[in-house]
């Protein structure tokens, strides 16, 4: 009997291997120290490789590791050993392409902490309690921009400059009131 493809974590790290957004959906890493450790070990190994066009994919640790850079963002989609490679790194791509959408192709740390409940809502459609659910970023992003009100008159993909502007006046509006 063949199983559902899962996603053991995903991961968003700094250019120093420090913590964006990481979401972990098994008990593979019980404690936080053990996340800590494991996150630490995967940067370690993968920051001389240069994944900034396209993924790579290590073993590391009975897992597999699919892996892309851009700016000062690292991103990691991991899953068991037994998973299909192709299909972790469609997770990954959905979701970096998705994140890339959502901060206007100004994906970096600042832009990137600024809007981490985005970054997090995106996580919750692409996978979740490690099932996957959505690899299209665009179905990704849209839902993102509907979910958190910032769709104003259309989706993220289909707004123009000053639609957009406006939107991000009123978020930045709004987060001075609260």
């Amino acid at each position: 009997m063949a199983t559902l493809p899962s996603v053991k974590n995903i991961l968003v790290l700094d250019s120093e291997g420090k913590r964006v957004a990481v979401k972990y959906y098994t008990d593979d890493w019980p404690s936080v120290s053990s996340k800590l450790a494991f996150e630490k070990s995967v940067f370690t190994k993968t920051m001389k490789i240069n994944a900034r066009n396209e993924a790579d994919i290590v073993m590391f640790d009975g897992h597999i590791v699919i892996f892309k850079f851009i700016q000062d963002l690292h991103f990691f989609v991991t899953g068991g050993d037994d998973e299909n490679e192709l299909i972790l790194a469609s997770v990954l791509q959905g979701f970096f392409d998705a994140v890339g959408t959502i901060l206007r192709n100004n994906v970096e740390k600042r832009t990137a902490l600024e809007n981490l409940d985005l970054i997090y809502l995106c996580l919750d459609e692409v996978v979740d309690g490690g099932m996957i659910l959505e690899t299209d970023a665009s179905v990704i992003a849209d839902k993102v921009s509907s979910a958190s009100g910032l769709e104003a008159m259309a989706p993220f993909s289909e707004q123009t400059l000053s639609q957009a502007f406006a939107v991000a006046r009123e978020h930045f509006a709004r987060s001075l009131l609260k």
